[in-house]
């Protein structure tokens, strides 16, 4: 077993997963009034929209695809009739798609921070630095759609379901291109710097506001 390999994909990803865990329970406990995305919507709101939506769409578009098309073992989707070639071809366009919403949108909301004077007055080296590692992630992945062309489901496929499951195998990363693993680093990586960054708002996300009870209003006695 290669050394290097066993270091980069076994003990690096467990590291990032490590600090992922610990980061943010620790930081939620610590820093609760800092727990939010720092939103500079006060300041400058009118290209704000467009970024925002876009690139929320698109990450969100993108984790789903990555969950259901890297977790899910080939045999399963077999049974329901979708064999691999099928599966490549989902995951292509699919990919294609959201991947370059996120893309666009994080480079809308960089550009914004980057060049809005109001915004350059209060802007913060850890936030230019996380929309920059996620145009980075984003954009390696789209480019290994648009170019690199290379099965997954046979070998980062597998070692991503050996992360999970504690049984990986960073022998299956060897004979994958190197796009495919810068991107795959980036990605560990940003996922372990996340509980430093405004990141952390990902937990703050309103899903059970659609659970909410209803808020009844009523007229008071005598009003007409």
């Amino acid at each position: 077993m290669d050394p290097a390999y066993t270091l980069i994909f076994t003990v690096f990803p467990y590291l990032c997963l490590a600090t992922f865990l610990v980061g943010h329970a620790y930081r939620y406990v610590t820093d609760r009034y800092g727990w939010n995305a720092r939103s500079s919507e006060f300041l400058e709101k009118k290209s704000l929209f467009a970024g925002s939506v876009i690139f929320h769409w698109g990450i969100v578009g993108t984790f789903f695809g990555h969950a259901a098309g890297l977790l899910m073992p080939q045999r399963i989707l077999d049974r329901l009739g979708i064999d691999s070639q099928v599966h490549m071809e989902i995951a292509y366009w699919s990919g294609l798609a959201v991947g370059i919403a996120a893309f666009i949108g994080a480079l809308l909301l960089l550009q914004r921070r980057l060049t809005h004077p109001r915004l350059k007055a209060v802007r913060r080296l850890n936030d230019t630095i996380t929309i920059g590692a996620i145009c980075l992630v984003v954009g390696a992945g789209i480019y290994n759609v648009v170019f690199g062309h290379y099965n997954v489901l046979y070998s980062v496929a597998p070692w991503i379901r050996g992360i999970v499951t504690f049984t990986p195998d960073a022998m299956l990363m060897k004979a994958v291109p190197l796009s495919y693993k810068i991107h795959v680093i980036a990605a560990w990586t940003l996922l372990g710097f996340s509980p430093f960054s405004r990141l952390v708002h990902i937990w703050s996300a309103p899903v059970f506001y659609l659970l909410r009870r209803r808020i009844v209003f009523r007229r008071l006695a005598g009003q007409s």
